[in-house]
Formats: structure tokens, C-alpha cells, sequence
């Protein structure tokens, strides 16, 4: 009998290592080095490229007006990148991981509006008022969720705010689109012809995606398949995810592999009708 109990021990815990390990230290290991690369390639040349994996280049700032980019100010001094979706003149939406990690706390936001690059040009506005969901988990990502209050901004054509998904579809099946500022491949650099990019991506079910992720999915996660290569990558947390045709907002970029973007396997979102509510107690 105890040799039993001890075989099942080691098949279980042999199950729980199967499972993918997600990226939970964002700042140190993404954010802060990808943030110097864009800078610099910004410094170099016009910034008109791609980074979602597998993705197309955004050439016209009315395509997305309502993502956000964030340059985040760290208190360790130190510069990182995010994104976040406009929901309001006021008010946006973004990971909370990207306002605190276990190993880093942000100091303050430069959320960029109506540009397609992270460190000039655009509506540029500073700010420290950010609510983090009170359920966050910085250890399994769970409720990676936030609120952003900025002063208003005028909205255009350029940038505009994105409605929020509600009820209970759970868009599985269905086609939706991604975009961000991160990488274009694992292991890859920041190239002088890349800025804003976006791609078109199919939702996948909870428990396909709980093969890949194990017990970090819960009911509040809506993921992707990342098939053929394509998904959000490295700094592209905090982003949107959005319907085919872009006029509602169904996740926040929150996870992926620790292992990279292009292992054709799911990446994770907030899902956004799951928490409708809060968000607009909010705005």
C-alpha cells in the first residue's frame, strides 16, 4: 500500500510538471530589456512595422484607436513597456501585472494615444492612478486585471475609446483580433521597421486551453490557440483582444509560455465580460 500511494505521488506530481509554466516575472525578464530595444530602434528609423507573432503591420493609426501603449516608469528607476485599451476619455483598461509583479512595482504610466510609436510622438499623458483588481494574483496571474485614470483626452479619428463585452458568450469557435507592441518571434530583436502590429487569432475553449496551462485557467480566462505560430508575444501584455471586427473588447493580454510565442501553444487573457461589472463600477 505504500508503495502505491508513493507511485501516485510521483504520477501526480509528474501531471502538475507536465503542464506549461507561464511568464510571471514581466518587467524583469520582458519588459525592461524589450523597452531599451524599442527606444533605440525608434532613435535609428521610422518605426512602421510588426511585433505580434506571425502578425500584420499597422499602417494607419484609425485601424486601432483605442490601444494604448504604456511606458512604465518603475521605482527601481528602470523603463517597461505594456499596452491598454481606451475605454473612456478618462478611463482604461490593462493588466495588473503590468502596474506590479512579485520582483517589480511600477511608479508611474506614460500612456501613448494616437501613435504608433511607444516613445514619441502621439497624445502623451503621466499618471500613477491605477487600481489593480483586489483579487490579483501575481503568482498564477488570476484576476490580472486594472483600471488606469488619466486627464481627459480629446477623442478623433485616432483615438477613440472600444466597448466593453457583456453576457455569457464565451466566444470560443470564433475569430478575434490581437494587438500590442511586443516581439515578432521568440529570441528575436527589436528591428528599425517594426512598431504597432496585430493579428488575427481563433479562441479556443477553457478546458483545451487547461491541458496546456493546467489549474491557472479559470473561469475568468478566455485564451487563444496560438496555432501556426501566431499569438501575442513578449510585451504585448496588457493589449487587447478584441472581435473580428474590432468594436468590442473581449481580453486583456495576460500570459503565455515562459518558454516563448511561437511553440504553436494557447496564450491567456482576462477575460473581459467576467469582469464587466467591476470595470464599470469604475468609469
Amino acid at each position: 500500500m505504500k508503495l502505491s500511494l508513493v507511485a501516485l505521488s510521483c504520477l501526480l506530481l509528474a501531471a502538475a510538471n507536465a503542464y506549461e509554466p507561464i511568464e510571471l516575472n514581466y518587467h524583469e525578464n520582458v519588459g525592461i530589456p524589450k523597452a531599451e530595444a524599442i527606444r533605440q530602434a525608434e532613435l535609428a528609423a521610422d518605426f512602421d512595422g510588426s511585433r505580434i507573432v506571425g502578425g500584420s503591420t499597422v499602417s494607419n493609426l484609425g485601424e486601432w484607436p483605442f490601444l494604448a501603449g504604456l511606458v512604465i516608469t518603475l521605482t527601481t528607476g528602470q523603463t517597461s513597456v505594456c499596452g491598454s485599451s481606451l475605454l473612456s476619455a478618462t478611463k482604461l483598461v490593462t493588466a495588473a501585472h503590468c502596474w506590479r509583479t512579485g520582483n517589480a512595482q511600477a511608479r508611474q504610466f506614460t500612456v501613448v494615444l494616437g501613435s504608433l510609436r511607444l516613445f514619441s510622438g502621439g497624445t502623451r499623458v503621466n499618471t500613477n492612478r491605477v487600481e489593480m483588481h483586489s483579487s490579483y494574483n501575481m503568482n498564477s496571474l488570476a484576476n490580472d486585471i486594472a483600471m488606469i485614470t488619466i486627464n481627459r483626452v480629446n477623442l478623433n479619428n485616432n483615438i477613440n475609446t472600444i466597448a466593453l463585452a457583456s453576457g455569457n458568450n464565451n466566444y470560443a469557435g470564433t475569430w478575434a483580433r490581437a494587438a500590442g507592441f511586443g516581439l515578432t518571434r521568440d529570441g528575436g530583436s527589436i528591428s528599425n521597421n517594426q512598431a504597432l502590429s496585430h493579428a488575427r487569432v481563433q479562441v479556443i475553449t477553457n478546458d483545451v486551453c487547461r491541458r496546456t496551462f493546467g489549474n491557472t485557467i479559470q473561469s475568468s480566462t478566455l485564451c487563444i490557440s496560438g496555432a501556426n505560430g501566431i499569438s501575442t508575444c513578449s510585451g504585448d501584455s496588457g493589449g487587447p483582444l478584441t472581435t473580428d471586427n474590432r468594436n468590442t473588447l473581449i481580453g486583456v493580454t495576460s500570459f503565455g509560455s515562459a518558454r516563448g510565442c511561437q511553440r504553436n501553444l494557447p496564450a491567456g487573457f482576462a477575460r473581459v465580460s467576467s469582469f464587466n461589472s467591476w470595470i464599470r463600477a469604475r468609469m
